[in-house]
């Protein structure tokens, strides 16, 4: 399999890094500067580099594209790819809205094509040892889980973090990390409270939600733009605990019922290695994130937001 890179910010930099460990080949990088590009290209000893992401889906030798362009270009870079014929990998959030997602992957089943949304953290070896955990009962029922992302980061209405047009905000950005951890050891809420505020150029800035469950389990998860609240979990259960330090989302440490779990490679090869199997096979979604997962993390998210008075129907339109 050959990948594409779409894009050439620090989270490309970091996942490409990571690709030429995890030994897969990299055919090809676009930017619209093509300057970056090809500096990009130097630097990871990528053949190809292109002035356009339209240029790298023309590339008949690109299999696999990974999108990690600000969120509010994945709906339109996804597509596009799609209909390419090539099979996508797309940074989380994978859209802004659930009609985006909702588009995406009903253009990925027709298509018959692989795509995924790079949530990392399921496919992280510790992650997949606490899930398996939770799943024997080590810790008994959970009850209850906490986990916070934040960090202070100036306002600026042209940085991506903040600019709505690019899906700024923090649920988006840094709040899909412990909702996705909710989701995946607890499922879908049938509560969903959120409180925050927002910035002037109308995202949030910072958001506190409760996700309530049915047999009353809750999750209290916060993420913030404005603060540093760190990056740590924990997971309480009936019959003991898990704690995650920093960073919960890509932990290279663990405490299950305070006995500790180290690995020494986190990181995004798990995910891509993951990814350039599942492609390999012909699968079109892998099973430890799903279309399903991504829709239905995108729909807590769109009721958070709402509650807070975000939408970004006005620049989906």
């Amino acid at each position: 399999m050959t990948w594409g890179v779409i894009a050439t910010g620090g989270i490309a930099h970091a996942v490409t890094a990571d690709m030429l460990k995890a030994g897969v080949s990299v055919g090809a990088v676009s930017s619209r500067d093509i300057a970056k590009a090809r500096q990009f290209a130097e630097k990871f000893g990528i053949p190809r580099a292109y002035g356009s992401y339209q240029e790298l889906l023309a590339d008949p030798e690109i299999k696999i594209v990974y999108v990690a362009t600000p969120h509010g270009q994945h709906h339109e870079v996804v597509l596009a790819a799609l209909d390419a014929g090539k099979n996508v990998l797309c940074e989380k959030a994978l859209a802004l809205t659930v009609a985006q997602v909702e588009e995406m992957i009903e253009r990925a089943r027709s298509k018959q094509l692989f795509l995924m949304e790079a949530m990392w953290t399921r496919f992280n070896p510790l992650v997949r040892r606490i899930v398996a955990a939770v799943r024997n009962g080590e810790i008994g029922e959970v009850r209850q889980i906490r986990a916070d992302f934040g960090f202070s980061h100036a306002y600026d209405a042209n940085d991506r973090l903040w600019a709505k047009e690019a899906g700024g905000g923090s649920i988006l950005d840094l709040g899909v990390y412990p909702i996705s951890l909710a989701h995946l050891l607890l499922g879908v809420p049938t509560e969903i409270h959120a409180h925050g505020s927002l910035a002037p150029g109308g995202v949030d800035a910072d958001a506190g939600i409760l996700l309530g469950y049915e047999n009353g389990a809750h999750a209290l998860l916060g993420c913030s733009l404005t603060a540093s609240t760190g990056a740590v979990a924990t997971i309480v259960g009936t019959k003991g605990r898990v704690d995650l330090p920093e960073s919960f989302f890509n932990p290279t440490r663990a405490l299950i019922n305070g006995v500790e779990h180290v690995i020494e490679d986190g990181g995004y090869t798990h995910q891509i290695r993951a990814v350039d199997d599942g492609v390999a096979q012909g699968s079109v979604e892998h099973a430890d994130m799903t279309w399903n997962d991504s829709l239905e993390i995108i729909r807590i998210m769109e009721t958070a937001l709402g509650q807070l008075g975000v939408s970004y129907a006005d620049v989906t339109r």
